[in-house]
C-alpha cells in the first residue's frame, strides 16, 4: 500500500474507500491517525507505519465505521485515544445503521457491494461478529474537551470539533503546519450529514480556519489547503437553506428527500460508494427536515 507523502513526515491515504488513513512520523515513534476499513490496506498500513518507528498512538476522528474498523488490526500497537463522544459510539448498531454489517459491504461477494478498488482478499481476514466485539481495539485514552500529547518532537493538538459527530477531531500539528480534520471536511465529494448537527459543525470550521496551517488532511479526498473551509461552509448552507425553504413551503418529509439535492452540484460520492448517491440526497435532507420540524421543547416548570 502506498502512501502519500503530505510533508516531511505526514503520510496519508486518499485513495482508498473508506477514510484518509494517516500516519506521522516523530523523534520517537509513530502516530496513526484513523485506521482503514479495508483489512488488508489495515494491515499493509500498519506494517508500514512499523518500518518507520513503534506505534504510540492511534487516534480516531470519529466514530464512523470507516475511521475505526482498522483499529482491530492495529492491537499491540499503540495506545488507542478517543473523545469521549466517540467512545460511547463506538461500532454502536444504530437503528439507522449497523456499522459491522455496513463494513462487510466493502468486501466482495453475494452479500457486499464491492468494488474492483475495495479488498478482494480482505475476506480471509474478516473476523467473526463475535469475536470482533469481544475487543474491536477502541481506546484506552478516553477524554471531554480538548487534549494535546507530546511524542519525541511533535506536538499533537487534539482539538474537539463537533457537528459531523458528537465526538469529533480535529488532529492539529503545529510543527508540520498540518491539521487532520476527519469528516468535518469532504474534499471534492458529497457531504455525509447523517445525523449531524449542522451549526455546530459551522462553528468547528470557524475553528480550524483559525489555525496556522498549509495542508488540511481531510476525512475523504485530496488534501487541500485553508480556504478549502470556506468552501465546505458553503455546502452546509447550502444544503440547511434548500430544506429550511421546502419546510417554508409547506413541503412534506417526503417531498423534501425527492426534490432537494446536490448530487449534480457538489462532487461525485467519494471512492467505491457511487452506489449510495441517492442514498445521501435523501439521507441528508430528511435529517435536516426533521431538525427544522422537531417540536420545541418544554417549557422548564
Amino acid at each position: 500500500m502506498q502512501m502519500e507523502q503530505v510533508t516531511a513526515n505526514v503520510f496519508t491515504n486518499t485513495k482508498l474507500r473508506g477514510c484518509n488513513p494517516s500516519f506521522v512520523t516523530t523523534g520517537d515513534g509513530v502516530v496513526v491517525v484513523d485506521t482503514p476499513q479495508l483489512p488488508t490496506k489495515a494491515v499493509a498500513m500498519r506494517g508500514l507505519a512499523e518500518s518507520r518507528g513503534p506505534i504510540r498512538y492511534i487516534i480516531n476522528t470519529e466514530h464512523h465505521v470507516d475511521h475505526i474498523f482498522g483499529n482491530y488490526f492495529f492491537k499491540g500497537a499503540g495506545t488507542v485515544v478517543n473523545h469521549q463522544g466517540l467512545y460511547e459510539r463506538f461500532m454502536v448498531v444504530f437503528p439507522e445503521l449497523d456499522p459491522f454489517a455496513y463494513a462487510f459491504e466493502s468486501l466482495p461477494g453475494p452479500e457486499a457491494k464491492g468494488t474492483d478498488l475495495d479488498d478482494p482478499e480482505g475476506l480471509a481476514l474478516w473476523p467473526d461478529r463475535d469475536e470482533y466485539y469481544r475487543d474491536p481495539n477502541k481506546g484506552r485514552i478516553v477524554f471531554t474537551g480538548d487534549l494535546t500529547l507530546r511524542v519525541g518532537d511533535h506536538t499533537f493538538n487534539l482539538l474537539h470539533t463537533p457537528g459531523h459527530t458528537p465526538g469529533q477531531l480535529a488532529v492539529h500539528i503545529p510543527e508540520e503546519r498540518v491539521v487532520f480534520t476527519g469528516d468535518t471536511i469532504f474534499s471534492g465529494c458529497q457531504t455525509w450529514l447523517m445525523t449531524s448537527n449542522v451549526d455546530q459543525w459551522i462553528a468547528s470550521l470557524e475553528r480550524i480556519r483559525a489555525l496556522d496551517v498549509d495542508r488540511i488532511v481531510p476525512g475523504h479526498g485530496p488534501v487541500v489547503d485553508l480556504s478549502y473551509v470556506e468552501t465546505q461552509r458553503a455546502h452546509l448552507l447550502a444544503w440547511k437553506s434548500a430544506v429550511a425553504t421546502a419546510v417554508a413551503k409547506g413541503w412534506t418529509r417526503e417531498e423534501t428527500m425527492a426534490r432537494v439535492n446536490f448530487k449534480d452540484v457538489f462532487g461525485p460520492v467519494d471512492i467505491g460508494q457511487g452506489y449510495m448517491l441517492e442514498y445521501i440526497q435523501t439521507l441528508n435532507a430528511a435529517s435536516l427536515y426533521d431538525k427544522f420540524c422537531a417540536p420545541a421543547p418544554a417549557p422548564a416548570p
